[in-house]
C-alpha cells in the first residue's frame, strides 16, 4: 500500500460522523430598525447619494430637475429600438443612465440590476452619472435576504451595483470613476 492510500485509509478510519448542519436566522444577527437610513447611509458613505421621493411621478420630476448631460438613455422609458445592440464605441459618450432597480441591500447600499432593466450589459458601466430608481419595499437587510428574493434563471444576467466606481489600487489613492460612473443617485419611491 502506497503512503498515499495509507492516509486516505487512516482518514477514512477516523471520520467523524455526520452532523445535521444549522441554518441561522439572520433576522435575528443581523437587523436595522431602519432600513432606508441604513441604506442611504451606506451608499453615501460609499460615495453615491440618495434620494427619497414620495412617488413615481416625483422621481420623474427629481430627475427631470437633475444636471444630467446631453447623452442621456432611460431604460425606464421607451427606450431606443437597437440600444441592446449598440458597441461600446456608440455608448462611451452617454453622459447619464437612468435605470430601474430591483432589491436594494441595506447593509452594503448595493442595487440588483438585470439585463432586462439596463438593456445593454454596458449601460450602467459606462455611463460617466448612474441613475438607478428603486421602491423602498424592495429593501432588505442582507445579501442573504436579496438572493432569496432574486431569481437568475428568470432574468439571467445581473449585478448588484453599489455607488460609483472606486478603486485604490494605484499608491492607494482613491480614485473615482475610474473604471465606471463618477457618480451614483439611487432615487427611493416611497408609495408602495
Amino acid at each position: 500500500m502506497s503512503s498515499r492510500d495509507q492516509i486516505f485509509s487512516a482518514i477514512r478510519k477516523n471520520k467523524p460522523a455526520a452532523v445535521p448542519g444549522v441554518t441561522p436566522d439572520l433576522s435575528v444577527v443581523i437587523g436595522y430598525p431602519d432600513l432606508l437610513s441604513q441604506f442611504s447611509t451606506v451608499l453615501t458613505a460609499i460615495g453615491g447619494s440618495c434620494r427619497e421621493v414620495a412617488s413615481a411621478e416625483d422621481a420623474k420630476q427629481f430627475i427631470a430637475s437633475l444636471d444630467k448631460g446631453t447623452f442621456v438613455i432611460d431604460t425606464t422609458a421607451e427606450h431606443p429600438s437597437g440600444l441592446a445592440q449598440l458597441s461600446p464605441a456608440a455608448l462611451a459618450s452617454v453622459d447619464t443612465a437612468i435605470i430601474r432597480g430591483g432589491v436594494a441591500v441595506a447593509e452594503n447600499g448595493s442595487i440588483w440590476v438585470t439585463e432586462n432593466e439596463m438593456v445593454n450589459r454596458l449601460l450602467p458601466f459606462i455611463a460617466q452619472q448612474l441613475i438607478l430608481i428603486i421602491n423602498e419595499k424592495d429593501l432588505v437587510p442582507t445579501m442573504h435576504q436579496a438572493y432569496e428574493r432574486i431569481s437568475i434563471n428568470e432574468t439571467g444576467f445581473g449585478v448588484f451595483i453599489a455607488g460609483p466606481s472606486k478603486t485604490a489600487d494605484i499608491e492607494q489613492s482613491l480614485v473615482i470613476g475610474a473604471h465606471g460612473p463618477c457618480g451614483m443617485v439611487a432615487v427611493i419611491v416611497r408609495e408602495s
